[in-house]
């Protein structure tokens, strides 16, 4: 069993002599066995593989080695409490343990944005940073193996130029689709069903359950948190990844798809590139987005009590152009050109 789980507690002995592909690659292991019981279809073996992960000593060495070397290993929760020393790390490692766990509020803090308004930002603490980094290794292999095939936000080897790049693929050709819905949900992160999440994300729900009622504290003051995943969480992107994950198949499920054997092109050029929360949907009519994929799309996003933003959600045509991630697509007299917008 300590074998298969991992080194066992006390093999390592000095923080700077730990040899780190052999943590990588152990780690790496673990989540490919996952991610090919997954594919498999063997949900149970995936579940129990999940369990070693999280219990293995390399991963939570893994664990820690990433929440004190990115950017925001100086700035403490609200235990005031950062890790800096190699005996604060093992200790670290040694304590990140399920049983007993218990989060803390997270620290509240709001960051100014161009048009005025303040986006909050809720920091967690080391420890729950660590926690939430060595489950989230244990769900990287399920969420990337059922991820929708044109979603770019927050996944390993992915960004935003790959989205960019689908958006030229797709609408770039003479035949490409020339009407295009812009969709925003309202509030995504503060809004996503708990109960949807528990019910459905497939990791360890205590622990979940536990993170998502964490609340968080402001001015000295506790609030409680009875929707929504905070964003500034190490796990916030993957969850809510995996709640939006099935948009591509919804939006495509309302149409036929292309008969090949009968040489008929009967496609309705439905395609969807995603970024986290923000997406476009192309399609060959403006009826057909707006009596069909809307909808779909409506009803997909009111089970996870997410709605889409009647202000912003807009369809248009590709010679009018459109704003995403920052970019204008627009056709002008045949020709795509993108632009920063």
């Amino acid at each position: 069993m300590t074998a298969t789980a991992g080194a066992p507690i006390g093999s390592f002995r000095n923080w700077q002599s730990i040899h780190w592909p052999t943590i990588y690659k152990a780690v790496k292991r673990q989540q490919m066995r996952i991610a090919k019981a997954v594919k498999e279809g063997r949900h149970g073996k995936a579940k129990a593989l999940q369990w070693l992960l999280t219990h293995s000593y390399h991963a939570k060495l893994l664990a820690v080695k990433r929440v004190t070397s990115n950017k925001g290993k100086r700035t403490p929760g609200v235990d005031k409490i950062t890790w800096k020393t190699a005996r604060q790390k093992f200790q670290a490692a040694g304590g990140l343990k399920r049983r007993g766990y218990r989060p803390s509020p997270l620290r509240r803090i709001y960051i100014p944005q161009k048009n005025g308004k303040k986006r909050p930002l809720s920091i967690p603490t080391m420890t729950d940073r660590a926690v939430q980094t060595l489950y989230r290794l244990a769900l990287e292999p399920i969420a990337e193996t059922l991820a929708d095939h044109n979603s770019y936000g927050f996944r390993s080897y992915r960004r935003c130029a790959d989205a960019i790049s689908q958006c030229f693929n797709t609408l770039a050709k003479k035949a490409s689709p020339v009407w295009i819905l812009e969709a925003d949900i309202k509030a995504c992160f503060d809004e996503i069903s708990h109960d949807w999440m528990i019910e459905h994300i497939p990791m360890d729900k205590m622990i979940l359950s536990k993170w998502l009622a964490s609340g968080f504290m402001e001015n000295g003051k506790f609030f409680p948190t009875g929707r929504g995943t905070p964003q500034g969480g190490i796990a916030s992107p993957i969850l809510a990844n995996m709640v939006l994950d099935g948009i591509e198949r919804t939006a495509k499920s309302v149409v036929p798809a292309r008969d090949r054997r009968n040489g008929k092109d009967i496609s309705s050029k439905i395609n969807v590139i995603r970024y986290a929360d923000d997406f476009i949907v192309t399609g060959a009519t403006r009826e057909l987005l707006e009596d069909k994929v809307k909808p779909a799309i409506i009803s997909f996003l009111s089970e996870r009590d997410l709605s889409l933003s009647e202000e912003k959600t807009l369809i248009t045509r590709i010679d009018q152009g459109f704003d995403f991630l920052g970019k204008n697509v627009r056709k002008y007299e045949g020709k795509l050109l993108i632009k920063p917008s």
